[in-house]
C-alpha cells in the first residue's frame, strides 16, 4: 500500500509507518504544486499532510485507491473533505498533538498584549529606553472570554485561572456543568462574553456560522479598550473591521497568529497597525508538538489501514480497535441483508428502518452496521465506489432516509438485526438475521414475516410453492435435469396445504431456461434469483 508524505512531519512518525511491511513510503523533498502531485497520487491509499498541500478535489479524483488523509495537525480546512467523503475517503486530523503548544502560545500572546513586549523589544533593540510608552496591566483580576470550549479552549482557561483570572466561557456544545467542572463561569450567549471581557480569545473552527462572526457589530459589543487574541483560524475575524476597531481605540490590541490568507501578504494592512501582535501560523511549531502529531497521524493511518480502527476522523464517526472487534461479525450479516431485501424489493424505497435487539442493542457504535446494510443495499444501484465512508451521503442523495433503533423488546435470538423497507407509509418488505451458535456463524432466519434459515453469501432461488406432498422432490428433480446443486434447503409456510416459502442455496446460478421452467409450474410462483 502507497502511503504519500506530502509535507514535513516528525522523522518518526515516517519510521513508524517506513516499519510496516505492507505500506510502501513515499515522502516528498518539498510541497508539490497540483500538477505536479497528481501523477504521483495515482496509485496512492494514504496520503499524509500538514498545512502546505492542498488535497482538492482534483486530487482526490487522481487519487483511485485512495482510503485516507491524515492531517499532522488540527484544522482541515487544505482538503476538501465534501470530495474526501463522495469518493469514499477518511479524513483524520490530530488533535492531540498541539494542544498545549497551542493553548501556551495563545498565553504567550495574552501577556505579550498585557505588558506590550514585542514593542519593547523593538524600541530596545532600535537603542531606545522608552519605559513610559510600554505601560501594561495585570492580568489577575482580568476577565478572560474563552470562545470555543475544546481541548484547546480548556487548556488556555486553566492556565488563566492559575494567573487569577475570571473566566467566561461560551461554546454551543459547552453545558453549563462542564463549565463549572472547568472552574469556569458559563456564557449563554456571545453577548454575554462581549459585555464583560477585558480580553478575549477564539478558539473555534470555521464554519458558516464561525466565519467574521468577530466584526463591526461583535466588537461594538464589547468593552472598550478590550485585546483581541486569535491563534484558531484567520478567518473567524473580519480583517477590515478589525483595523477599524484598532484604528477608533475601541480594540486596544490584538495578537493574531492566523490570517485569512496565508502568508499574510507583504503590504497587508495589518503590518502598518502599531497595537497588533502578529506572528506567523506558529500554533503547532515546537519539537514536542511536530513530534507528537507526526507519530499521531502515522499511528491513525496505520490504524485505520490495518485494522478498520478509526480515530479522529471528520467524515467518519470514532470507532476503536476494541468496538471494532465487537461490531465486525455484525457487518456481513448487515450487508447480506440490505443485498438481500434490495433484489426482493417490489419498487423503490425511500426509507430503511434497522432495529438493533438481543445482544446487538448493546454494541457501543451501530454506525458500522448501519453502513453495512447500506452498502448491501446499495450494491446493485446505479451508484458507483460506494463504500463505508461515503455510503450514508449516496443514500441520501438517491433520497433515501436511515432510521435507527436500540428495542428492549423480547426477540427469539440472542442476537438480532432486523431490517424494512418503506416507500412513504407502505411497508415493502423486511428481513432479520442472528447469528446461529457463534458470531462466525450469521444466518438470515427472517424473510416476508416466515422463518427462514438462509446462509449469508451464495446464490440463492427463492419462490413461492403450493404445500402439498412431492414439491420438493419435484424441485430437485427439476433442478438436477439441469445440473443446478442445491447446497441447503430452507422451508416454511403460512398453513397445511397453504403457500410455502422455499429458499435453495445453489452451487450455481440457474440459467434462464430453468427460470422459465419454474414460472411455468402451476404450483410455483414469484421465482427470484438473489447474489449474496
Amino acid at each position: 500500500m502507497k502511503i504519500v508524505v506530502c509535507d514535513p512531519i516528525s522523522p518518526k512518525g515516517i519510521a513508524l509507518l517506513q516499519q510496516r511491511p505492507e505500506f510502501n513510503v513515499v515522502v516528498l523533498p518539498k510541497r508539490l504544486p497540483e500538477a505536479e502531485l497528481l501523477p504521483i497520487v495515482a496509485d496512492a491509499v494514504a496520503l499524509v499532510v500538514r498545512s502546505e498541500t492542498k488535497v482538492t478535489a482534483k486530487v482526490i479524483e487522481a487519487a483511485r485507491q485512495l482510503r485516507v488523509v491524515g492531517r499532522a495537525g488540527v484544522g482541515v480546512d487544505n482538503v476538501d473533505i465534501e470530495a474526501a467523503t463522495q469518493h469514499g475517503t477518511v479524513v483524520m486530523n490530530t488533535p492531540g498533538g498541539n494542544t498545549v503548544t497551542t493553548a501556551e502560545l495563545t498565553f504567550t500572546m495574552l501577556l505579550s498584549l498585557a505588558r506590550k513586549v514585542p514593542q519593547a523589544h523593538a524600541t530596545m533593540v532600535g537603542g531606545k529606553w522608552d519605559r513610559k510608552l510600554f505601560q501594561g496591566v495585570e492580568l489577575q483580576g482580568k476577565t478572560l472570554g474563552v470562545l470555543g470550549m475544546g481541548r484547546i479552549g480548556t487548556e488556555v482557561a486553566k492556565r488563566a485561572m492559575a494567573f487569577g483570572m475570571r473566566v467566561v466561557a461560551y461554546d454551543p456544545y459547552l453545558t453549563e456543568e462542564r463549565a463549572k467542572a472547568i472552574g469556569a463561569e458559563f456564557a449563554a450567549s456571545l453577548d454575554d462574553v462581549y459585555l464583560t471581557a477585558d480580553f478575549i480569545t477564539v478558539h473555534m473552527p470555521v464554519t458558516k456560522e464561525t466565519k467574521e462572526m468577530l466584526n463591526a457589530t461583535a466588537f461594538a459589543k464589547m468593552k472598550p479598550g478590550v485585546k483581541i487574541v486569535n491563534c484558531a483560524r484567520g478567518e473567524i475575524i473580519s480583517e477590515a473591521d478589525l483595523i477599524a476597531a484598532l484604528e477608533s481605540g475601541k480594540v486596544a490590541g490584538a495578537a493574531l497568529d492566523v490570517f485569512a490568507v496565508e502568508p499574510l501578504p507583504a503590504d497587508h494592512p495589518y503590518r502598518k497597525q502599531a497595537n497588533l501582535i502578529l506572528t506567523p501560523h506558529l500554533g503547532a511549531s515546537t519539537e514536542e508538538a511536530q513530534e507528537k502529531c507526526g507519530i499521531e497521524v502515522a499511528e491513525v493511518i496505520a490504524g485505520y489501514l490495518l485494522t478498520g480502527e478509526v480515530r479522529n476522523a471528520v467524515n467518519l464517526p470514532y470507532l476503536d480497535a476494541k468496538t471494532y472487534e465487537q461490531v465486525k461479525p455484525y457487518l456481513p450479516l448487515g450487508e447480506a441483508l440490505g443485498k438481500l431485501l434490495a433484489q426482493l424489493t417490489p419498487s423503490s424505497a425511500d426509507r430503511i428502518y434497522i432495529t438493533f435487539g438481543g445482544n446487538a442493542r448493546l454494541l457501543p457504535n451501530t454506525d458500522p452496521v448501519t453502513r453495512a446494510v447500506l452498502r448491501g443495499f446499495l450494491a446493485s444501484s446505479n451508484l458507483k465506489d460506494v463504500n463505508n465512508v461515503n455510503v450514508r451521503s449516496a443514500a441520501a442523495s438517491i433520497g433515501i432516509t436511515v432510521e435507527e433503533k436500540k428495542s428492549d423488546e423480547p426477540v427469539t435470538f440472542n442476537e438480532w438485526i432486523h431490517v424494512q423497507l418503506f416507500s412513504g407509509a407502505k411497508k415493502l418488505i423486511s428481513a432479520g438475521g442472528t447469528f446461529f451458535g457463534s458470531p462466525n456463524n450469521p444466518r438470515i432466519v427472517r424473510l416476508f414475516s416466515q422463518s427462514v434459515e438462509i446462509p449469508v453469501t451464495g446464490t440463492l432461488l427463492l419462490l413461492n410453492n403450493t404445500d402439498k406432498p412431492g414439491i420438493v422432490g419435484h424441485l430437485g428433480t427439476l433442478l438436477a435435469k439441469h445440473k443446478v446443486n442445491i447446497a441447503s434447503m430452507s422451508l416454511s409456510r403460512d398453513t397445511v396445504g397453504g403457500l410455502a416459502l422455499t429458499v435453495l442455496s445453489l452451487d450455481s446460478v440457474p440459467s434462464p431456461a430453468v427460470l422459465e421452467e419454474l414460472q411455468k409450474d402451476a404450483d410455483i410462483s414469484n421465482v427470484k434469483v438473489v447474489k449474496l
